[in-house]
């Protein structure tokens, strides 16, 4: 009687592992959220886009390390460090170029709502590695009434640098001489050669 117990007992932990086994053994208990941003997310990722949508792409929710690269020279331990650190951060909004598909600006919208808010610190991290990179951050504190015009005021002065950059690209001419153009001297005499 024991003995057909204890078969019994492994008949049926036999059976669970070849139930747990049969779907490779990984759990996928997820389901569709009902929207991607939250509202205040929606409305604001709206206000950039009637910013400044036609010159930039907006991208949303965008790694930190997505965005920025160690330099080549950096020790190995330090690099991996500063990955790690910057994988586990997020920016919700950056703006990148059209062309280049470059990060221009990232925004970082601020909730003073709640107990502990949202990014209502400053993430001296964050902020250090995007000044090292050269990418502006700007931090815009979440709040209703906003329109157009101060989004996009906000974005320009952050934008300052970028344009300047931009206006003096403009300015310089190609450094190529154009292909098709001809020599103003002659490359051999014209003279016999005695």
């Amino acid at each position: 009687m024991e003995l057909a117990i204890i078969l019994m007992m492994l008949l049926i932990v036999v059976a669970l592992g070849a139930i747990k086994l049969s779907d490779g053994g990984v759990a996928f208990p997820f389901k569709r959220k009902p929207q991607l941003f939250t509202p205040v997310e929606h409305s604001f990722l709206n206000l950039i886009e009637q910013a400044v949508g036609r010159e930039f792409r907006i991208m949303c929710r965008v790694k930190l390390s997505d965005v920025l690269a160690v330099h080549q020279s950096t020790n190995k331990k330090v690099a991996s460090q500063a990955i790690s650190r910057a994988s586990s951060r997020q920016l919700d909004f950056v703006l990148v170029d059209k062309q280049s598909m470059s990060p221009v600006l990232a925004i970082d919208l601020v909730h003073n709502q709640g107990k502990e808010g949202y990014k209502t610190q400053k993430d001296w991290f964050v902020s250090g590695a995007l000044d090292a990179a050269g990418v502006p951050l700007a931090r815009i504190k979440v709040k209703s009434g906003y329109k157009v015009e101060d989004i996009r005021e906000c974005l320009e002065n952050k934008l300052l640098p970028y344009r300047r950059i931009q206006k003096k690209m403009a300015q310089t001419p190609a450094h190529n001489p154009e292909p098709n153009k001809r020599p103003t001297r002659p490359l051999r005499s014209s003279r016999a050669a005695a």
